[in-house]
């Protein structure tokens, strides 16, 4: 007979790059009784997470919905619904993610026509409206709004509309945006954007909302040959999921899951969202205050910077991976390794979500502060919590 336990986990602090501390009223949401995914009461309650995605995404688009998978599904639903086989598509690489859409447009039968951006800054307008240019058969814009693995945030307002006025639809990652700084999908005329429960949104991994313009969709239904993926044809997913009379069966949903992504968005609700943004913002200053004061410098320009995802230059001489165990061995503490071309060279500090909270803040700028001054890095731990604390307090 085999032998097994259960599986207890460590306490931790979330403060890496995602999953972040999921809230208590999510996880007391999640052990509630399931019913079926075609239960009455279960649709009223999609009915209400729909409305609720709407709000957070600030638009009133009718396709609006949590797919039943992690961020990535959500990126792979926007690409392989709307590129068509031999579909031109012009995609911004300034980081990890931008390199996966071009990985989907080629899998789902598209040029993929790259425009190239530096690490761990903004995508350059005047670059992407040269490729728009260059390229007048183009179907598509795709670029990441929040690019996870540098912490820099794109002029989403802005990429937009060069795309529509070159008459390209536009695909748009705000999977560590939605929630955590300014997104506004209908005032910018997003055309599809995807995002994650994991982030800034308080909840555990799995889901991915989505949202597709009228003009989106009607791509998506007019398309030349099927969907290149059964699963996440939102010609037979909105069957399920767009509640006018009797739902269709497409696939068992992920209902306790769901209980969580509806708590999150009713507690974003009764906090507004503008104050989200407003407390994600405020939080990064205090970070930002008191790693000024351990030395410590953030490699994104100031206004090209995430507050929710700061990278941290690491300091010359130091073990990046080293301090990082120690942060969680010692202090139960996560935060995240640089990616690609910033690996070895930065620390990724998250402040999503339930983890953008003051207690945080001075839990890792004095277990840093710490552990650097073990290692040789002048660091003086009293100033860096006094300075955030002095910041939360303006």
């Amino acid at each position: 007979m085999m032998h097994a336990h259960s599986f207890q986990p460590p306490p931790r602090t979330l403060m890496g790059p995602g999953p972040a501390d999921v809230h208590p009223r999510v996880s007391a949401a999640l052990a509630r009784p399931t019913i079926g995914h075609l239960d009455p009461a279960f649709g009223g309650m999609m009915e209400e997470l729909k409305d609720l995605l709407r709000y957070a995404f600030r638009t009133q688009n009718a396709l609006t919905m949590p797919v039943s998978a992690p961020g990535s599904a959500g990126m792979e639903t926007c690409f392989v619904n709307l590129v068509d086989p031999g579909d031109k598509v012009i995609v911004c690489i300034n980081g990890v993610f931008g390199h996966r859409m071009r990985e989907n447009v080629i899998r789902a039968g598209g040029e993929a026509v790259v425009v190239e951006g530096d690490w761990g800054r903004a995508m350059d307008p005047h670059k992407v409206e040269d490729a728009l240019k260059a390229n007048p058969d183009a179907r598509i814009l795709a670029f990441v709004h929040a690019e996870t693995s540098t912490g820099a945030s794109s002029d989403a307002e802005t990429l937009v509309e060069l795309a529509h006025r070159h008459d390209c639809l536009t695909i748009v990652d705000a999977v560590t945006s939605l929630a955590g700084s300014p997104l506004e999908v209908d005032a910018w005329g997003i055309d599809a954007v995807y995002s994650g429960s994991q982030k800034c949104l308080s909840c555990t991994p799995g889901l991915s909302p989505v949202s597709f313009s009228e003009r989106a969709l009607e791509k998506v239904t007019a398309r030349s040959e099927p969907v290149r993926s059964w699963f996440l044809d939102l010609n037979l997913v909105l069957g399920y999921w767009k509640g006018d009379g009797k739902r269709s069966y497409h696939h068992t949903a992920p209902v306790n899951a769901l209980y969580g992504l509806h708590e999150s968005l009713v507690m974003l609700a009764d906090e507004g969202i503008e104050q989200s943004w407003a407390r994600h913002r405020r939080n990064h200053l205090a970070l930002r205050a008191g790693l000024e004061q351990l030395g410590l410098e953030l490699v994104v320009p100031e206004d090209e910077r995430l507050p929710q995802l700061n990278a941290v230059a690491v300091p010359g001489g130091v073990d990046e991976a080293a301090v990082r165990a120690r942060l969680l061995q010692d202090y139960n503490l996560e935060i995240g390794a640089g990616l690609g071309a910033l690996a070895g060279k930065v620390w990724r500090i998250g402040l999503m979500g339930y983890s953008s909270r003051a207690d945080n803040i001075l839990l890792c700028l004095g277990a840093l502060g710490s552990i650097l001054s073990e290692s040789g890095h002048r660091a003086d731990v009293g100033a860096a919590l006094a300075a955030a604390q002095a910041s939360l307090r303006d």
